[in-house]
């Protein structure tokens, strides 16, 4: 039987770890926080979570422009999610996106 090796993880004393995420679109590592969470409900309902924390399936996005577009076009946050997803939403996404930007 193979011995699978562990990540060994540096810990600072001290420090909490910052929770981080791979967006779908870039594929990048960023911070949970930087990152939009859109979410498939356990009832099929798609949203974008604010929170982080409401249960059911999530696709985690970066705030940039041209990574949501690139998702979009490929269809990978419909692919994540495993559903369909609306006009609206795409929209919502959208508006989300520059808002941040503009920050």
């Amino acid at each position: 039987m193979a011995e699978t090796k562990k990540k060994k993880t540096t810990a600072v004393p001290g420090q909490k770890k910052v929770p981080e995420r791979r967006c779908v679109g870039c594929q990048g590592t960023f911070p949970k926080k930087d990152l939009l969470r859109v979410l498939r409900s356990p009832e099929g309902l798609i949203s974008i979570d604010f929170t982080g924390k409401k249960s059911g399936r999530g696709a985690y996005l970066c705030k940039n422009e041209a990574c949501f577009k690139k998702a979009r076009k490929s269809g990978i946050i419909r692919r994540a999610l495993e559903c369909e997803i609306s006009e609206e939403i795409y929209d919502e996404l959208l508006h989300e996106i520059q808002l941040g930007e503009g920050e």
